[in-house]
């Protein structure tokens, strides 16, 4: 199941917790990632505020599968705040672009699941781009998802050098979305299957 949590939605606790929970196994204990955890259990920081949008694919029995966070670029975000010197230029700034944020892969998974819950994200953050005007996303990537994020198909360019933070080599890049980028991941291996369609009620 595909669900969206937009400003001004009413959130089920349920899956934000689950989501937490999610992100705290995988950048906190997995990863090591410094970040603030809530009660122990919970990843969470300054930027899961009003303003952020969630996609969160969960089982029938509501767990979690997959996540990402959504951040306006009109407002401070990752990059902006925190990356800037990825940027050969000015950092993407427009109502028309979101930073993804967060992207993130149960734990659970075996590595199949993993590949099918991970082409399903893809795929619902394109629809729902197209659902809702959005035109690009801009995200900050450590050089081994960078690989992965390039070999998806879709139109990925970079914006700036890569960049080093505590052993970490990153870059920022910008995705263009428009009418064709279906077909470039459908050519580029990435599929889904029984994944929901946004409907337009939906539309943030």
């Amino acid at each position: 199941m595909l669900n969206i949590l937009t400003p001004g939605s009413e959130p089920d606790a349920t899956v934000m917790r689950a989501m937490f929970a999610a992100r705290k196994s995988v950048f906190v204990d997995l990863l090591k990632w410094d970040v603030p955890v809530l009660d122990g259990q919970y990843e969470i920081d300054q930027f899961d505020n009003v303003h952020a949008r969630y996609l969160v694919l969960t089982d029938p029995d509501g767990n979690h599968l997959a996540s990402a966070r959504l951040l306006p670029t009109t407002r401070e975000g990752i990059l902006s705040g925190l990356f800037r010197k990825l940027c050969d230029g000015p950092v993407p700034t427009a109502p028309d672009i979101l930073e993804i944020t967060r992207f993130c892969l149960d734990r659970r998974l075996r590595a199949a699941e993993r590949r099918q819950a991970r082409d399903a994200l893809v795929l619902a953050l394109v629809d729902y781009a197209l659902a809702n005007g959005i035109t690009q996303y801009c995200a900050v990537a450590e050089l081994g998802w960078l690989r992965q994020i390039v070999d998806f198909g879709w139109d990925c360019r970079p914006l700036g050098p890569l960049g080093q933070m505590k052993g970490e080599r990153l870059a920022a890049v910008r995705i263009l979305i428009d009418a064709d980028t279906p077909a470039r991941l459908f050519a580029g291996g990435i599929r889904a299957t029984g994944l929901p369609s946004i409907p337009a009620s939906l539309a943030a």
